[in-house]
């Protein structure tokens, strides 16, 4: 049977979307051979996967079966019988799909158990699902952890909780999700869950050039889980090698014999909880000195419909709109390459015929606005922006919210490295930034946190607080970037006070900053 290595991956259009649709991203034998490899190795006979897709663990199933002179009966669930004829021009027969039933696995399940259950299963993130899904899931979830998630988890987390409850006592489940499994606002009490009923075996991660899915915007993670005795501690690896046979010499010698292109650490179930299962292993410090006690961090304005209320200059003297309801903004990430953004960098973006202007209405009745505003604001309702999801939850719907212009700026989630932004220029950020509001105004310690703030050792900790991606990149949200560890070198170099007894007076006796309302 030929190998496959990786999934041929449309760029754009059509085909690209349809794969964000689906959440289909097949795993490439090198991986689902080793995965296999622990799901059999307690001495099961067959191998359930619940998304069947192209057959990738089907394959690697009789791969590793003939290696071993063993028979593996291939047992499965598909919710698109579309998948399964991709999966017969894959190399598998009839015979070997005659046991996959096609329907819904979360919703509607197996009515057994199995010995080994090893998945890859369809990334569908939370608001690309139905409403009515969402409620059905969210519900089955309570029902089975004892409390409700949060909505922002996606289809591949309840799989996950689906298939630990199919798997039999001492049976052994190996799954490939996206990060955010462990890193996002519901994985604490995921995690905590799992690794109480369940033991956790082994993690394996993966450096981005060596990812199994190269072109996905997602950082995969395999977990390997046994339902027996929880234990303190587990494997955990990380791969830096493509296509490397190490990764199921590995596995398949119960973690034992690494190699050169492993990494493999033995870790505290306490330590990897605490610091992330994706995450490389850290002394965790719970006294050190964190962004928030200097700082208070809030998303950047989130306008609803940009093309609307994201202006150019020219665009805005068209509309004979006055300064009054415009403020100077960014909106991308890229439009701030560096680490400032100064008038100089405003007035390249203007050059460039680059929207830097944030129309910015209050909530006054509409015919009390000057005649231009008045008319824009019609325009805007003529052409249905008032209609909007996030506009119309607004009363009235042309109030802008608001924001004073913080002193830094983070750029949370791009293609270039998340990363502090001083704020020269007094621009208002929208949703592509946060912003950080010290909560002092003293203008010296505002740049002693800014030395803080852009040292590489306060930088080389956002990976701990953050969400990963594909290529390296992150997402840090406000409260959790909130939580992020100082550099204590810096604290000290820059003369920025850390004693916790210090940094609850600045809090009490500065005047911070505060959002407008």
């Amino acid at each position: 049977m030929k190998r496959i290595r990786h999934q041929i991956l449309p760029s754009a259009g059509p085909e690209r979307e349809a794969l964000r649709q689906k959440g289909q991203f097949w795993t490439p034998d090198w991986v689902a051979e080793a995965m296999i490899s622990y799901a059999v190795g307690g001495g099961s006979h067959h191998v359930f996967d619940p998304a069947v897709g192209a057959g990738a663990f089907f394959r690697a199933a009789k791969n590793v079966a003939s290696e071993s002179g063993s028979y593996l009966k291939l047992l499965g669930t598909e919710i698109d019988d579309g998948a399964l004829q991709e999966a017969r021009r894959n190399g598998l027969s009839s015979d070997d799909l005659s046991r996959v039933q096609v329907g819904d696995f979360v919703l509607r399940p197996p009515q057994e158990k199995f010995d080994a259950i090893v998945g890859n299963p369809p990334y569908i993130r939370h608001h690309r699902l139905p409403a009515h899904v969402k409620v059905e899931l969210k519900r089955f979830a309570a029902g089975l952890v004892g409390t409700p998630l949060d909505g922002r988890a996606g289809l591949h987390v309840y799989f996950l909780l689906r298939a630990l409850q199919l798997l039999s006592d001492g049976g052994r489940l190996a799954f490939i999700v996206p990060a955010d499994t462990c890193e996002g606002v519901f994985s604490t009490i995921l995690w905590k869950w799992v690794t109480r009923e369940y033991r956790l075996d082994a993690v394996v991660t993966f450096a981005p050039e060596a990812s199994p899915f190269p072109g996905v915007d997602t950082n995969p993670v395999i977990f390997f889980i046994s339902n027996a005795r929880p234990a303190s501690e587990f494997w955990w690896a990380r791969c830096y090698e493509p296509e490397t046979a190490q990764l199921k010499m590995w596995v398949a010698s119960g973690f034992k014999d690494g190699g050169a292109t492993l990494g493999v650490f033995r870790r505290g179930l306490a330590e990897g909880l605490a610091t992330g299962l994706s995450r490389s292993p850290v002394e965790v410090k719970s006294d050190g000195p964190v962004l928030s006690d200097y700082a208070r961090v809030m998303r950047g304005v989130a306008t609803g419909a940009n093309e609307f209320f994201f202006l150019t200059v020219r665009r805005a003297t068209e509309l004979r709109i006055s300064s009054e309801f415009l403020l100077p903004a960014v909106g991308r990430t890229r439009d701030v390459p560096g680490e400032e953004v100064s008038l100089e960098t405003i007035e390249a973006l203007e050059e460039k015929g680059k929207p830097t202007l944030l129309f910015s209405p209050d909530g006054r009745p509409l015919d009390l606005f000057p005649k231009p505003v008045r008319d824009y604001l019609k325009q805007g309702e003529a052409v249905g922006v008032h209609l909007k999801t996030l506009i119309a939850t607004r009363r009235p719907w042309h109030k802008m919210e608001t924001r004073p212009a913080p002193p830094f700026l983070f750029a949370y989630l791009g293609r270039r490295s998340a990363r502090f932004i001083r704020n020269l220029a007094g621009v208002v950020p929208l949703t592509g930034f946060l912003c950080v509001y010290p909560h002092s105004r003293d203008r010296l310690l505002i740049e002693k946190l800014w030395t803080v703030l852009r040292h590489p050792e306060t930088i080389a900790n956002l990976s701990l607080v953050g969400k990963s991606y594909g290529s390296g990149a992150i997402k840090v949200e406000p409260r959790a970037l909130e939580r992020l560890q100082l550099s204590n070198v810096a604290m000290i170099e820059s003369g920025l006070d850390s004693e916790p007894s210090n940094r609850r007076r600045v809090q009490r006796t500065e005047q911070p900053f505060l959002p407008l309302v």
